[in-house]
């Protein structure tokens, strides 16, 4: 059984801006199918960068944590989609403004909204390989890839940055994580972007069809595959797990998640599905967060996030609620 490690404190930085979904210039094919997505509003601050967003992420997790930028022994940044330059890098950029002299830094990403579950297997490395480490700090700052902040058929994209403070201890420990990729569908997703103004960016899908029924296919299978085998390595049923939580794609998309899992999806996602849409790899943990703080998971309680991404990845963490990490180090 893998060793469980500790989130200690996760914060969100939410722009104050909103638009409206109805008020997106949705080309007239989209408009219907955008607009019943189960999003009503997102927010939206194009003076916010990537870099800003995980930045006063950061700062929040830092002071919930009761830590400082020099006691990080890790700072870990999931890539942003759309860097503002290329060659330069976004990690040490946080790393500077954040003020982590000391902490080993590095990006990790490639996997779209899936992303956050190398990050955490990277945290969790980490602190196993150095004995005397104790603090790292994983930063992501969700920017949409285009202006129309529209990805047809899927999703509409918000503004917001994510940050959590890894431990050995802490108040939710993370029991286990399972992942799987599929690069069949490495592109079925993209912006073709060179010699094109910002303007004229838009998200693509290369083939609808292997999106719609393919994907949808293999994604209901890959799904089953992975919640047997995380419960079955962890000596459980799904009776064991308590709330179960998705990303904010779509209403069709819990519901999928749902019916494939068999399982009921904690009220938490469509109440910041309809608030914020898709918020990429922060969807899990803005999700839990959130069905900690309406009781939908209480202390002693576990929960399973599910996270799936057209590139194609899928991960599923198993977290437990209410550990007070007093006295028992993990790894």
């Amino acid at each position: 059984m893998p060793r469980p490690f500790a989130l200690r404190a996760v914060a969100h930085f939410l722009p104050d801006d909103e638009l409206l979904v109805a008020d997106l210039p949705f080309a007239d094919e989209e408009r219907e199918t955008g607009r019943n997505l189960g999003i009503e509003r997102v927010r939206a601050d194009d003076g916010l960068s990537a870099v800003d967003l995980a930045v006063r992420a950061g700062e929040q997790a830092l002071t919930q944590a009761g830590l400082n930028a020099g006691d990080l022994d890790a700072l870990i940044v999931i890539d942003s989609r759309v860097p503002r330059t290329l060659l330069s890098s976004e990690a040490t950029r946080v790393q500077a403004i954040l003020g982590a002299r000391r902490a080993v830094t590095f990006g990790v990403g490639g996997l779209g909204c899936v992303s956050i579950a190398p990050a955490l297997r990277a945290s969790r490395a980490f602190l196993a390989d150095e004995e005397t480490a104790e603090h790292v700090l994983v930063v992501h700052g969700s920017k949409p890839a285009t202006p129309n902040r529209y990805r047809h058929p899927v999703t509409v994209n918000g503004d917001g940055g994510q940050a959590v403070v890894i431990g050995r201890t802490g108040p939710l420990r993370v029991l286990d994580l399972v992942q799987y990729s599929n690069g069949e569908y490495w592109d079925l997703f993209a912006v073709d972007f060179r010699d094109r103004p910002v303007a004229d960016w838009r998200e693509e899908c290369a083939d609808p069809p292997k999106y719609s029924f393919k994907l949808a296919v293999e994604t209901r299978n890959r799904l089953r595959e992975l919640y047997r085998d995380l419960l079955a390595r962890n000596g459980m049923v799904s009776g064991d797990v308590h709330c179960h939580l998705g990303q904010n794609l779509s209403e069709g998309s819990l519901r999928f998640t749902a019916e494939s899992l068999d399982v009921q999806i904690a009220k938490a996602c469509t109440d910041n599905l309809r608030r914020y849409g898709h918020l990429g790899p922060n969807d899990m943990l803005l999700n839990l967060t959130a069905a900690i703080d309406g009781g939908e998971l209480g202390a002693g309680q576990r929960a399973v996030l599910v996270g799936a991404s057209p590139v194609a990845a899928w991960s599923l963490l198993l977290v437990e609620n209410g550990d007070s990490g007093a006295t028992e180090h993990y790894l």
